[in-house]
């Protein structure tokens, strides 16, 4: 009887042990990052996609799209991949602006590329003038692995991500940097505005 206690007491030891091995090994795996194929792949495929720069079309060959991407969500203002941007009323049924869309609007947007409204943001980002910059914001998110920004395989999916506001738009995870110019194309973060209290 005694044996068999001894042995039980053995084997339980000896399990807890194996299980607290295989909890270490298990714990030391998870901290180091080995990518998979499949994450290397992805990875790699995205840094490999060729980026398709926006061609400057002349008047007539843009009035004669008549199928846009656009940014869907505004309720009021909508940009299309041309950069024009128009009310809501004034988006045709292939999605592209027409009446009185202005191309390339940059008319809320500040020197250092952060727009009040994301549709100006988005418009002015697709203006040709734009390219080097955008070229430069690649690079960086390249370096960087940003995968919003890497993933992007056209300047209107750039111009896109690019705009939307993220953790560099706000300050204390709580309040915008700029609550005046939140949208953001450029390299920099929106300017520190003080609050007044």
């Amino acid at each position: 009887m005694l044996r068999i206690r001894a042995f039980r007491r053995r084997w339980f030891l000896a399990l807890f042990a194996f299980i607290f091995v295989l909890f270490l090994l298990i714990r030391s795996l998870e901290q180091v990052h080995i990518p998979t194929s499949g994450a290397y792949d992805v990875e790699h495929t995205l840094l490999r996609q060729p980026f398709q720069w926006h061609p400057r079309l002349s008047d007539v060959e843009t009035a004669n799209i008549t199928t846009c991407r656009n940014s869907v969500q505004g309720s009021q203002l909508i940009v299309d991949e041309r950069g024009y941007v128009c009310s809501r009323g004034d988006l045709t049924s292939g999605g592209c602006c027409e009446g009185t869309a202005s191309q390339y609007n940059c008319s809320s947007c500040k020197a250092n590329g952060c727009c009040m409204f994301y549709e100006h943001c988005v418009s002015c980002c697709l203006h040709p003038e734009k390219q080097p910059l955008l070229e430069k914001v690649l690079k960086e998110a390249r370096q960087i692995y940003d995968k919003l920004i890497v993933s992007a395989s056209d300047q209107f999916e750039l111009c896109l991500a690019k705009c939307r506001t993220s953790s560099k738009s706000v300050q204390h995870e709580n309040s915008y940097r700029d609550p005046h110019a939140k949208h953001c194309y450029g390299e920099s973060p929106p300017d520190l505005q003080m609050a007044l209290t």
